[in-house]
């Protein structure tokens, strides 16, 4: 079977593909949107055209009160459409765009919930809200006006342009001499635009990571007094992030206002020219007045769309920052249970995994029979809580195999295999919500009383009850209202409700205070009676009475038996018992 990360190699898909996916579910929107927007431009570009009737008719006589004020009632009339269009247009844009970030906002957390939940761990949280909620708003501007008025905005001055050849082509010409100068400017301006912006977003990263660090650490600063250095870190991120930006538009000020003082400039070459013509009669008076007027909205539609340019490469950025997440390998697993398991051991077999290119674990077997107490023991680093997480459908191995009654993890349905692991670690999360929902996060169906016999059972009732509004009071965000004893025994409380047949605890205890370590205890057994259990302990003395304990050492099994067994063929185990009773005994003397 391939790896998760063989199943992960996909061809990249260009931006542009990316976009009119985006936009497609909305691209009827999106299309007469581009087509009010034409409209738009074209009625506010008539009235320069009923003007130069005016004039016209004013040089050679033949207008009167009557034909100027129905010729300016036409511009009152186009000047309205031109409004109405415009606000038509952008609104149908806006609304569609809204949607379309929405969209790819929901295709970004789905995409979260089906990745290795070990991939989505391994990056800074602060990373995914910066792309999800700041960068994808980023591009709601230039998405809601790009798609319309970039079109429309490019179609008019050609029109212009065709409509001036058919009046003088050799003035026409003449008047476009500003057109390749401002280019050039443009181009100066854009030169490594792609790399001045790449620079502004991992800068706006690194501030936006080092200010949740900073925020989330706050405490731990305060208490060993690193505010002064801490604060340094976060004043350099934030100097940095400004920089990059004032930099990048120091670089490009002086060719912007050349461009945009240039380029739209198209009178100072027409002018002498066309009085030079007039003057040997090769263009009368009305068609150069008339070249004038419409040179004067040549140009301007031209610069709006230009204006797009930077915007559209920083677009593009924010489109790769979101294709990036969107491209990566999820765990594989069938729609539907195919194979149906035979009995409920989990078994292991010549497991490999590698965080990113280092291996850590090499060729694991072992087994965990139904019904049984497992505990993986060993120092930091060994490989335990990896081998957990595995089991647990948080990352795939990349070669070897896990397998649940006979049958291959892989090819057990995700929900279903979520279904029957519990998993309980030292570091559970509430959610900002009330106890009670908390709880019920184990079994969305269960009743308000199958919650409290849950939190009765885990020893949680009375502390809840305790509270100022019991079960209705809010955790806070991660569970911050509360200790790390109490969220604990919540999130045991969610397992218990969970009744899960396979339960992994990692370090269950691990922020109980004595007092209570005894209650937690009986927590977990009840919990763990008739299930099948693997616990990964520090604290040898709480899994003494395992029916197996599992030895890992460097990413492989070192041994493996009951407590007696290794206490008699385990030197590494019998160092890591003798330190665990030292350290017991210097606990009572304290």
């Amino acid at each position: 079977m391939a790896t998760q990360k063989q199943r992960g190699k996909v061809k990249k898909r260009s931006t542009l593909s990316w976009i009119m996916e985006f936009a497609g579910s909305r691209r009827s929107s999106y299309i007469l949107s581009v087509l009010l927007a034409v409209l738009s431009v074209l009625s506010g570009f008539l009235p320069y055209i009923f003007m130069a009737g005016i004039v016209r008719g004013l040089l050679d006589k033949t207008a009167d009160f009557r034909y100027c004020l129905i010729q300016c009632l036409w511009m009152a009339f186009f000047f309205l459409l031109d409004r109405l269009f415009h606000a038509i247009s952008t609104t149908m844009s806006h609304k569609a765009t809204f949607e379309v970030l929405a969209n790819i906002r929901r295709r970004m957390t789905k995409k979260l919930a089906e990745m290795p939940l070990g991939d989505v761990l391994e990056e800074a949280s602060g990373t995914y809200k910066n792309i999800i909620v700041e960068r994808v708003d980023s591009i709601e501007t230039t998405l809601a006006h790009m798609i319309p008025e970039i079109t429309s905005n490019l179609l008019i001055p050609f029109g212009i342009f065709a409509y001036m050849l058919r009046i003088d082509w050799r003035l026409t010409l003449i008047s476009l001499i500003t057109v390749p100068i401002g280019g050039l400017f443009l181009m100066l301006m854009m030169r490594d635009a792609r790399k001045s912006y790449q620079n502004t977003v991992v800068k706006t990263k690194a501030l936006n990571d080092t200010a949740v660090e900073y925020i989330g650490g706050i405490e731990v600063i305060k208490a060993f007094g690193k505010a002064k250095t801490s604060y340094a870190k976060f004043v350099t991120a934030a100097k940095e992030g400004a920089d990059c930006f004032i930099e990048w538009m120091r670089r490009c000020n002086a060719y912007q206002n050349l461009l945009m003082v240039i380029t739209p400039a198209t009178l100072l070459p027409l002018l002498p020219f066309g009085v030079s013509f007039l003057m040997k009669g090769s263009v009368s008076g009305p068609d150069l007045l008339m070249l004038i007027i419409l040179s004067l909205g040549l140009i301007p539609p031209f610069l709006v769309a230009v204006s797009y340019t930077d915007d559209i490469n920083k677009m593009g950025t924010v489109i790769g920052e979101v294709t990036d997440i969107l491209e990566k390998a999820e765990l594989q697993r069938p729609d539907l249970m195919t194979e149906k398991p035979q009995g409920s051991d989990i078994r292991l077999q010549d497991v490999h995994f590698a965080y990113r290119d280092a291996e850590v674990l090499h060729g694991i077997d072992l087994t965990v029979r139904a019904g049984t107490v497992n505990a993986l023991v060993g120092p930091s680093g060994s490989g335990k809580s990896t081998i957990a997480k595995l089991i647990a459908s948080f990352w795939d191995p990349d070669s070897g195999s896990i397998n649940f009654g006979g049958v291959d993890i892989r090819n057990i349905p995700l929900d279903t295999w979520q279904k029957m692991i519990a998993y309980v670690s030292q570091d559970n999360y509430l959610f900002d919500m009330s106890i009670l929902e908390n709880i019920r996060l184990g079994d969305p169906g269960a009743s308000d009383e199958q919650v409290m016999e849950a939190a009765r059972a885990c020893g949680c009732h009375d502390f809840i009850l305790g509270l100022e509004n019991g079960y209705q009071t809010i955790c806070g965000g991660a569970g911050s209202h509360l200790s790390g004893g109490e969220r604990q025994r919540i999130s045991i409380a969610r397992a218990m409700l969970k009744n899960a047949p396979v339960i992994i605890l990692d370090e269950a205890t691990a922020y109980t205070d004595p007092e209570n370590e005894a209650l937690v205890q009986r927590s977990v057994a009840k919990l763990v009676r008739g299930k099948t259990i693997l616990v990964i302990a520090h604290r040898l003395s709480t899994i003494a009475d395992a029916d197996q304990i599992i030895l890992i050492n460097g990413g492989r099994v070192e041994a493996r038996g009951t407590h007696r067994e290794l206490l008699s063929g385990s030197g590494l185990y019998q160092k890591m018992w003798q330190a665990h009773i030292a350290a017991r005994e210097e606990e009572g003397n304290v």
